[in-house]
C-alpha cells in the first residue's frame, strides 16, 4: 500500500506540473514549492519550539483560525508556523499577522517530512478536518511530537474504514487526539478501537460567531445598501448566478451583492453580462450608486463581514462539488439559501431542520423561497433560528485548547 501511496503522490505532482502550463492555480502550486525547503531554512532562523498548524486551503484555515487566535491570546510568545497545501489558502493568508511564518507544505515524502520537521522544530502539530499525510504523520510520531486533528469528520465511505485502508489506519494510529465534529465520527473511530477522541464540535462556529460580534463595519457597503432590502450571494458559480438573474429581474428595487468564488476578469465580465446594471466594488466610489442594483465584489477576504448588511443570503456551490460556508451568513441571523448538493454538510442539514435554511433545485424553487421570505415575520424567525443554531454550537475551541494545555508539558492549564 505504501508503494501505491508513493505512486499516487508522484502522479498527482506530475498532473499538477502538466496543468501548470495553462492553469494559474496549478502554476502557483508548482512555483510556490520551488526550492521550498531552502527558503524555509533561510527564514526559520530561530530554533525555539513552534506550534505547527497545517491547513488544506482557505476554508480549513478559517475553521482553525479561532484555535490560533485563542492560543496566541493565552500564550503570546508562542511561535506559530502555518502551512497550506493549496494556493487558495497560501496566497490570501501568507501575511497572517499572528503567524511567525507561513509556507506551502512540501510534497509528502520521507526526506521532505524529516527535513521540514527538523527545520521548524514543532512541539505540537495541529491538522484540520481531513488532512492526513503518511510521511509527516510518521515522522512526527517517530519524534514523539503530539499530533492533534481538530474539527475532524469521518464517513464510512472513507478508506480508513475499508478493507484496503491499512495504510490510512496507520496514519490514524499516529494521532495523539482527535477532536471530532459529530457523534457519527466518534462512533466510526471507536469501531476501529480508537478511543483517544473527543466530541468537541466544529471550531468554525467559534470563528463565525466571533466574526458576527466583532462589529467590523464596511462604510462603503453600508452606504451602497442604504437601508434597501439586500440579498448577498457568496462564493457563487455560474449556475448560481444564472438563477440569481431571475430574482433580480423580478425584484429590481432590491440591492444585490455578488461575491463570486473565482475572481478573474473573465468571471466578472460574465456576471456583468447577466445583469443590466452592475458596478464593481473597486469602482464603487467613482459613480452614483443609487440606480445600480448589483454590486460585484472583485476582491477576496471581506465576504464574511458583508452578511451583516443583508436580509437574505444565497450560498454558492450547491450545483457543483458542494456548498460553501453557510455559517458565516447564519451567524448574522439571516436565512440562508443554497443548491441541492449539500449532503456532506451537517450544518446545512441542521439549518434546514430548524427552518433557518432552504435548498433549491432550480429557478422556480428559488423564486418560491424568495416569495416566502418576503414575509417579514417568516424571514426574521428564520434568521433568529439561524443565529441561535450557531450560538448553541460554539465552544469547540476552548475544549481543544484546554485539552492541549492540560496534557502537554509545555503548556500550563488555564
Amino acid at each position: 500500500m505504501l508503494l501505491l501511496y508513493n505512486l499516487v503522490i508522484k502522479f498527482y505532482n506530475a498532473a499538477i506540473w502538466l496543468a501548470s502550463f495553462t492553469n494559474p492555480k496549478a502554476k502557483a502550486w508548482i512555483t510556490g514549492r520551488k526550492n521550498l525547503l531552502e527558503i524555509i531554512k533561510s527564514q526559520v532562523k530561530n530554533r525555539n519550539p513552534s506550534v505547527w498548524f497545517h491547513f488544506a486551503s482557505l476554508g480549513e484555515f478559517e475553521q482553525g483560525r479561532s484555535v490560533i487566535e485563542n492560543l496566541k491570546n493565552d500564550y503570546p510568545d508562542k511561535k506559530i508556523i502555518i502551512t497550506f497545501f493549496s494556493p487558495s489558502g497560501y496566497q490570501i493568508r501568507n501575511n497572517y499577522a499572528l503567524a511567525d511564518h507561513v509556507f506551502y507544505l512540501p510534497v509528502d515524502s520521507k526526506k521532505n517530512a524529516k527535513t521540514f520537521i527538523d527545520l521548524i522544530n514543532p512541539e505540537i502539530a495541529v491538522f484540520t478536518k481531513y488532512e492526513y499525510w503518511y510521511y509527516y504523520f510518521s515522522e512526527l510520531s517517530h519524534q514523539n511530537i503530539p499530533i492533534y486533528v481538530i474539527s475532524a469528520i469521518f464517513r464510512k465511505e472513507q478508506p480508513f474504514f475499508k478493507w484496503y485502508g491499512k495504510l490510512h489506519k496507520r496514519m490514524l494510529a499516529c494521532v495523539s487526539h482527535f477532536f471530532v465534529q459529530n457523534q457519527q465520527s466518534l462512533d466510526l473511530l471507536q469501531s476501529l478501537k480508537i478511543k483517544n477522541a473527543t466530541l468537541s464540535g466544529d471550531t468554525r462556529f467559534d470563528r463565525v460567531y466571533e466574526n458576527s460580534t466583532s462589529g467590523k463595519e464596511i462604510s462603503l457597503i453600508k452606504s451602497y445598501c442604504e437601508n434597501r432590502f439586500t440579498l448577498i450571494a457568496g462564493s457563487t458559480w455560474p449556475h448560481d448566478e444564472n438563477l440569481l438573474a431571475d430574482i433580480v429581474r423580478q425584484n429590481p428595487e432590491w440591492k444585490y451583492i455578488i461575491a463570486p468564488h473565482e475572481i478573474t476578469e473573465e468571471k466578472i465580465r460574465r456576471i456583468e453580462g447577466l445583469f443590466p446594471k452592475t458596478i464593481r466594488l473597486s469602482k464603487l466610489p467613482e459613480i452614483d450608486q443609487t440606480a445600480i442594483p448589483v454590486l460585484i465584489i472583485d476582491n477576496i477576504g471581506m465576504l464574511s463581514s458583508l452578511y451583516q448588511y443583508a436580509q437574505i443570503a444565497y450560498i454558492g456551490g450547491g450545483f457543483g462539488a458542494g456548498i460553501h460556508n453557510t455559517l458565516e451568513a447564519a451567524a448574522f441571523g439571516i436565512p440562508v439559501i443554497f443548491g441541492p448538493n449539500y449532503k456532506k454538510f451537517k450544518e446545512a442539514h441542521d439549518l434546514i431542520k430548524v427552518g433557518a435554511a432552504f435548498s433549491v433545485n432550480d429557478s422556480s424553487q428559488l423564486i418560491q423561497v424568495i416569495e416566502k421570505l418576503k414575509n417579514k415575520t417568516i424571514r426574521e424567525n428564520s434568521g433568529l433560528r439561524a443565529k441561535e443554531y450557531v450560538q448553541n454550537q460554539t465552544g469547540a475551541t476552548r475544549i481543544i485548547l484546554n485539552h492541549i494545555y492540560h496534557n502537554e508539558p509545555n503548556f500550563k492549564a488555564v
